[in-house]
């Protein structure tokens, strides 16, 4: 389940400079005080901290296991989305969407031979019909030659690779609209993808395999990675469109000259191709087709999370909003309660500089929900010296599931 981070935070400095003039201006200065800095904590050696904390991820926009648990009070994908995307409009994407994919880690992109198979530039200038031309072949190849020019090979089993003719145009395999296999480096196996395999260059004679395939192709492998297939209709409807309208985002805002627009992993939204799909989550995509949310005329920023743990978090954008969130403790959600231990040593490994962990002080948290709200800023004293941490980066480096936590020393 997704997901702990999606977007950069905002400068420590200025998210906590904002965090405690809006507890001061709601709560008052007495309470904002309280709110921001909580007692100093003495850590002897051989203690343990311990922690309690809520949700499961950054808390902005949707909440996973909350759509679920509105779904489960009766709300439609309509009323999930309009909860936890206040003040965005519900309209159209279609397209196409460029996909890296990061288990192809070789310049090259190597395919197994199936009928029908093409091999065609992505300018659409040439083509060459390879399962034809080589029917006797097991595996088809784009290796990159240099900068310029890409070499179209196969091979029989583990044989040599053999030569079919090189190219200067940016290659693809395309299958008809049929599953393509890619294969794997160091034999990982192979993954179906549908839509073409392209070999796109990015720096030099440096190249990304990347898959370009409709947007709802794509959704189709990553819905049921995201969310459990076993869910609610209204919930997998909602995600589809979350996931939908975070894709349509990402290929609005591509960085130029970057030859994919969204990635398959956590740092985006998880996508595994053809073994992605389920049953149902192909019937919520089918029954959202197209829908995406748009605020001010332009999609969405659909972050969203595995659970808010009670409270969603404000962001950067209008409809990022704090507030109570009501639908996330539902019994099935392990997630919105939670506790760990953390030796000192693994803070003192963390953050070597101040020597023997000896002390621990929260010094701001965001004013919202349980112990004032997620953490914001720590310090942490030792034998050698202290330092002044991010609740983010607290919680990163702890492998935390949030940074909503309150401690203790046992």
């Amino acid at each position: 389940m997704p997901r702990l981070s999606r977007a950069t935070p905002a400068s420590h400095a200025l998210a906590t400079a904002l965090l405690l003039l809006a507890a001061v201006l709601l709560l008052g200065p007495a309470d904002a005080a309280t709110k921001a800095a909580g007692v100093k904590l003495a850590v002897p050696s051989g203690s343990t901290l311990t922690l309690s904390g809520h949700g499961y991820g950054h808390g902005r926009g949707m909440s996973q296991y909350g759509a679920e648990g509105a779904a489960r009070q009766g709300l439609d994908a309509a009323q999930i989305l309009s909860f936890y995307y206040p003040g965005t409009t519900l309209t159209s994407q279609t397209g196409s969407i460029s996909v890296l994919i990061g288990a192809d880690t070789t310049p090259d992109t190597v395919v197994k031979a199936r009928r029908g198979l093409v091999v065609r530039a992505a300018d659409g200038s040439a083509s060459w019909d390879v399962s034809a031309k080589r029917p006797s072949a097991t595996a088809w190849r784009l290796n990159p030659l240099s900068a310029t020019k890409t070499a179209i090979a196969s091979r029989v089993g583990s044989g040599k690779w053999k030569r079919l003719t090189t190219s200067a145009s940016t290659l693809e395999f395309y299958a008809g609209g049929d599953p393509i296999a890619l294969m794997l480096p160091q034999g990982r196996g192979s993954v179906a993808y549908r839509g073409t395999l392209r070999n796109a260059p990015y720096s030099g004679r440096d190249h990304d395999t990347v898959n370009v395939l409709s947007l709802e192709s794509y959704l189709r492998g990553v819905v049921a990675s995201e969310m459990p297939s076993s869910w609610s209709a209204a919930a997998l409807q909602a995600q589809s469109v979350a996931a939908r309208t975070y894709a349509a985002y990402s290929r609005a805002h591509v960085a130029k000259g970057r030859q994919f627009q969204i990635c398959d992993s956590t740092s985006c939204q998880v996508y595994k191709g053809v073994a992605g799909e389920t049953r149902a989550t192909d019937a919520a995509i089918a029954a959202t087709s197209g829908q995406t949310l748009t605020y001010a005329g332009t999609p969405a920023f659909t972050q969203f999370s595995s659970s808010s743990g009670g409270w969603t978090v404000g962001g950067t954008v209008a409809y990022q909003q704090a507030k109570a969130d009501p639908y996330d403790a539902w019994s099935g959600n392990k997630q919105h309660s939670w506790s760990a231990t953390v030796s000192p040593a693994a803070v003192a490994k963390a953050w070597p500089a101040i020597g023997t962990l000896t002390g621990l002080q929260i010094l701001g948290r965001d004013g919202n929900g349980d112990w004032g709200g997620r953490v914001t800023s720590v310090q942490l004293t030792g034998s050698a010296g202290s330092t002044t941490v991010t609740g983010d980066a607290f919680r990163a480096a702890l492998g935390l599931k949030s940074t909503y936590f309150e401690v203790g020393v046992s």
